[in-house]
C-alpha cells in the first residue's frame, strides 16, 4: 500500500518509541533522508509526496533495524567528524564530538607549538604522529588532512578496524601518504633493536570500566566493539600500559595526548606524574567543561 511521505514518517516514529529508542522523532526523519539521498532540511518539502511500495518496504526494512537498537550511524555506514564523513561500521567506535577536542588541540600545538594559547616549547618544521588505537581512522585522517607538514601513522590491534581506517584515508585522497599497521599498542614500533619514535602520540583509548558497559545504552554495549570501550575494572588498563611504554617511542619534547573519562584527570595525570619522564603534564577540558584531555611532554 501506498504512504504519503509524511504518514510514514509517523508509522516509523511510533514504532521507534515503541522500542524506547530515545531519538525516534530524529531517527526516523534521518533515516528517510538517507534512503532518498536528500538533505535534512529539505524533508518538510517532502510531506505530501506518495511513496512507491517498494520504497515504502525500503524505509521499514531500515526502522526495523534501527528499532532493534543498530545505530543510525552504522546503518548508514557513515559519520560526520571534523567536518569530514567517515566510513563506520560495527568494527570500529563511531566517532563522538567529544573527540574533536583533542584534534583542536592537537593542530594547535602542531601549528603554533601552544596548547590553549600556552607556549609548550614543542615547535616543529615537521611532525611525526602516531594515532595508536585509531579505530575508524578518525584522528588521524583529520590530522593528515587538515594540518600541514605531518606525517601520520595509525595503528590498532584489530584487522577489521585498521580495514576502515585505511578505506577512510582512501576516501580523502590520503591513502599514499598515510601508514597503517596492526598490533597491540607499541608492538608494532619495536622493531628488533630499534624503536620507531614520534614527535606526538595522540589516542582515544578505550576507557570505560568493565562494570559500567552493561549500563550504557544498547546502541553502545551492544553494537560498538567492546574491544574499543572497555578500559578493564579501573578504566585505566590502557592508560597504565601506554604510559609505561610510550617513553620509549616519543622524541625529545615529544607530545602525547590522551582523551580521558570525565571522572579520570587526577588518575592519569597521576600516572604521568610518577612515571617521571614527563612535565607540563596538564588536564583540559571540552566544551561542557568536563575533564576530556590529557597533555604531557617527554622531558628526556
Amino acid at each position: 500500500m501506498s504512504l504519503l511521505v509524511k504518514e510514514m514518517l509517523t508509522m516509523g516514529e511510533k514504532q521507534l518509541i515503541d522500542s524506547d529508542i530515545a531519538d525516534a522523532t530524529r531517527d526516523c526523519k534521518i533515516l528517510y533522508c538517507y534512503m532518498m539521498d536528500i538533505p535534512f532540511s529539505k524533508i518538510i518539502l517532502e510531506y505530501q509526496e506518495v511513496l512507491q511500495d517498494r520504497l515504502c518496504d525500503k524505509y521499514f526494512e531500515l526502522i526495523d533495524r534501527r528499532s532493534k537498537g543498530e545505530p543510525v550511524q552504522y546503518i548508514m555506514g557513515c559519520q560526520e567528524f571534523m567536518g569530514l564523513e567517515f566510513i563506520v561500521n560495527e568494527n570500529v567506535l563511531i566517532p563522538r564530538q567529544d573527540t574533536e577536542t583533542l584534534v583542536e588541540d592537537a593542530l594547535e600545538i602542531i601549528n603554533t607549538g601552544s596548547l590553549r594559547g600556552e607556549d609548550m616549547d614543542v615547535k616543529r618544521k615537521e611532525w611525526d604522529i602516531l594515532d595508536l588505537c585509531t579505530g575508524s581512522g578518525a584522528i588521524g585522517v583529520s590530522l593528515a588532512g587538515i594540518a600541514n607538514k605531518v606525517n601520520v601513522t595509525c595503528s590498532d590491534i584489530s584487522e577489521g578496524a585498521i580495514k576502515v581506517a585505511k578505506e577512510n584515508a582512501q576516501k580523502h585522497g590520503l591513502a599514499k601518504s598515510m601508514k597503517f599497521e596492526q598490533g597491540d599498542l607499541f608492538k608494532p614500533f619495536n622493531k628488533h633493536f630499534h624503536k620507531q619514535k614520534f614527535d606526538m602520540i595522540i589516542s582515544n583509548p578505550p576507557y570505560i570500566k568493565s562494570s559500567v558497559i552493561p549500563t550504557l545504552q544498547k546502541e553502545v554495549c551492544e553494537h560498538e566493539p567492546l574491544s574499543a570501550l572497555d578500559g578493564g575494572e579501573s578504566g585505566l588498563d590502557f592508560y597504565e600500559r601506554i604510559v609505561s611504554g610510550v617513553g620509549s617511542h616519543l622524541k625529545k619534547d615529544g607530545v602525547l595526548l590522551m582523551e580521558i573519562g570525565n571522572d579520570q584527570g587526577e588518575a592519569v595525570s597521576g600516572l604521568l606524574s610518577r612515571n617521571g619522564e614527563f612535565t607540563s603534564i596538564r588536564v583540559l577540558r571540552d566544551l561542557a567543561q568536563r575533564d576530556r584531555i590529557v597533555f604531557a611532554k617527554k622531558s628526556k
